[in-house]
């Protein structure tokens, strides 16, 4: 179902996450972009990047619940800060909820996100 692919001919990934993942036969999700809001009040959680990448994280977890799956199923995630010198940190909070089977992943700075957050996450997942 999800395999992942590492080689030696192509530079090693510089972070929590795969060079590429490949994946046969199955449903595949679609997430879309997470940012960081209590889904009880709509309020933003946290001030810092890593602090909003945590409810990030939660909510992309819900998501993933709801359509029957985990964070393991995750092959693919785009993260988009809007600072890349929040980066070391936010992979450090990746790295406590991605452990094994790492997805492939982009991250990307862009100058500004909905509601003025610090980050966001999309994800594929596929079960």
């Amino acid at each position: 179902m999800k395999e992942i692919i590492a080689t030696k001919n192509a530079p090693a990934a510089v972070g929590p996450y795969s060079q590429a993942v490949k994946v046969s036969c199955g449903t595949m999700i679609f997430c879309s972009g997470q940012i960081p809001l209590d889904p009880a009040t709509s309020k933003i959680v946290g001030t810092t990047a890593p602090e909003q990448f945590e409810q990030c994280l939660k909510n992309l977890q819900a998501v993933l619940k709801a359509a029957g799956a985990e964070l393991k199923h995750v092959v693919k995630t785009n993260v988009y800060l809007t600072n890349m010198g929040d980066f070391v940190a936010v992979n450090e909070v990746y790295a406590k909820y991605f452990t094994i089977d790492l997805p492939a992943r982009a991250a990307v700075e862009v100058s500004r996100l909905p509601k003025d957050v610090k980050i966001e996450i999309e994800a594929v997942a596929m079960i």
